[in-house]
């Protein structure tokens, strides 16, 4: 089960840099990072690493699984910023 980014985010960018397979967007040099509120992690290129939720500062980064119920539909908006 991939990674999901919620409500919390504060797109600090951590994230972005810690990600070995490089899912996690708006990147530096994408379209859209400049304006980015939020990041979003591609459920099918994420590997379940862990890395980014360790090193979020500010707790935005569950599991699919463990999503809080609240925020259980940012799996979703994950997913749907990459169908774009």
């Amino acid at each position: 089960m991939s990674f999901v980014i919620a409500a919390p985010c504060i797109a600090d960018y951590s994230c972005v840099e810690i990600c070995p397979v490089r899912c996690i967007s708006p990147a530096p040099g994408e379209p859209g990072f400049a304006q980015a509120e939020q990041m979003y992690i591609h459920p099918a290129l994420c590997i379940k690493c862990g890395a980014c939720a360790d090193a979020c500062p500010v707790g935005a980064i569950f599991t699919a699984a463990a999503l809080p119920p609240q925020w259980q539909h940012y799996a979703r908006i994950n997913r749907e910023y990459f169908e774009q």
